[in-house]
């Protein structure tokens, strides 16, 4: 892949930023989120972290079983306090 490739299409982060973040010796896949937002848009990670793991796997010589992928977690969204002290569905609210 070319260095300007998009990895991460939420954040708009590229191969060269992935590249560079393993370069400075960011070898996991929460520290390379941590350094270039990659997998904090929308989607967590869904699309990008597997990428992410092949690079961090072709750059070290590790297996990709080793770099470990973070548990992905369903979206949640906020409700008001008073919501859940009136019990009942907070989507009422």
């Amino acid at each position: 892949m070319k260095d300007d490739t998009i990895i991460c299409r939420c954040e708009d982060v590229t191969l060269r930023e992935i590249r560079e973040a393993i370069r400075q010796g960011y070898h996991t896949i929460e520290e390379i989120k941590r350094f270039c937002r990659s997998g904090m848009g929308p989607c967590q990670g869904r699309t990008c972290t597997p990428l992410i793991a092949q690079e961090i796997a072709r750059i070290t010589g590790k297996p990709v079983a080793e770099i470990g992928l973070p548990t992905f977690r369903p979206p949640t969204a906020p409700i008001k306090l008073g919501a859940l002290a009136a019990g009942g569905d907070p989507s009422d609210q």
